[in-house]
């Protein structure tokens, strides 16, 4: 195992945890200028993101991909900036990311392509309008890919909160929208017993597991891309604050093993939440409503931050309180 300083540091930090705790931060937004450029030299995709030279994949079984060095956030000035970002991870799977000039909350949204269907996790957040970008996204693909017509679409949801579901009203009638229901994923997706059980999504020659990790949200659902390797953990785990309540505590520690179990025999690529929150300096994060983050934590976390939030939610044996990990913080709801 490859172990740098920082990873070093956070076990150090959460060793620390159960006696003295974490004192954390609250970073004010800086200029853009003063932010270090990686050392990646990036290159300009076919959408317009910044985006980092190939990624090393020792998994010669996974489809490779490219995250941007970084993500339009929203600002200084909002004049002109669009209100989506898209980013072409690989020809068959798409990251679309809200303008916080839009809505502060600035929501990713992943659109999978599949030889029979597409589909798309979440909608967006105030007034977002997801269909005026994905529909060309489908037809563009379709025609690239010698379909007749458009490629069928399937929406599903990380989980039912507003920031994640509002765009669902701008598609027409033909697409699948499954309802962000306790009662409804299940039929959909083919899962016998709630959460314990994973359920599939076939998009034609692709397969997507889906994985209930209620605690967040009671419709909470993590999706794995087996054809990249891509763990899609919405709000659950993504660099920022998870959210959870006192009544929700044990369903969330249940779903945190069980993202665990489930990837002890699948390789990881990425994980990527739903939203960014923290700095790309340690253990700081921006405040809630922010709009312009230029100096913003990137986007992928690997599986190596999910352990670390298993390890430190067994020593809160059973009571929440907040912990800050150096990329995560478990925020409590009071």
């Amino acid at each position: 195992m490859h172990i740098t300083a920082g990873r070093i540091a956070a076990v150090v930090t959460l060793l620390c945890l159960t006696t003295v705790g974490c004192q954390r931060k609250r970073a004010g937004v800086a200029d853009d200028r003063s932010c270090a450029e990686p050392v990646s030299r990036p290159r300009s995709d076919m959408t317009g993101s910044e985006t980092a030279a190939p990624e090393v994949d020792i998994r010669s079984n996974l489809e490779l991909g490219q995250l941007p060095t970084r993500w339009r956030t929203g600002g200084p000035d909002c004049v002109g900036m669009s209100r989506w970002q898209v980013h072409e991870y690989n020809p068959d799977f798409y990251i679309l990311r809200q303008s916080g000039c839009v809505h502060y909350e600035k929501p990713f949204l992943y659109l999978i392509f599949g030889e029979e269907r597409a589909l798309l996790e979440d909608t967006g957040a105030g007034a977002a309008d997801p269909a005026a970008v994905v529909e060309p996204l489908l037809a563009q693909w379709s025609e690239r890919n010698g379909k007749p017509g458009t490629v069928p679409l399937t929406v599903v949801h990380s989980h039912s909160h507003g920031d994640h579901v509002a765009g669902d009203r701008h598609f027409d009638d033909d697409v699948e929208i499954v309802p962000p229901a306790v009662d409804r994923i299940p039929v959909a997706f083919g899962i016998d017993n709630w959460p314990t059980e994973t359920g599939q999504i076939d998009l034609g020659d692709r397969v997507v597991d889906v994985i209930p990790i209620p605690g967040h949200d009671d419709a909470g659902l993590a999706l794995y891309d087996r054809r990249t390797g891509l763990l899609l953990t919405g709000d659950s785990l993504y660099p920022g604050r998870i959210y959870v309540s006192e009544e929700d505590f044990f369903a969330f520690v249940e779903s945190t093993q069980r993202l665990v179990d489930f990837t002890r025999d699948r390789p990881v690529a990425h994980i990527l939440g739903t939203h960014i929150e923290q700095t790309r300096t340690p253990f700081v994060d921006y405040p809630r409503g922010t709009q312009y983050q230029p100096n913003e934590h990137s986007l992928e976390m690997s599986r190596g931050v999910l352990l670390e939030l298993n390890t430190a939610l067994t020593a809160l044996d059973g009571i929440l309180k907040e912990v800050a990990l150096r990329d995560i913080t478990l925020s409590p709801i009071r």
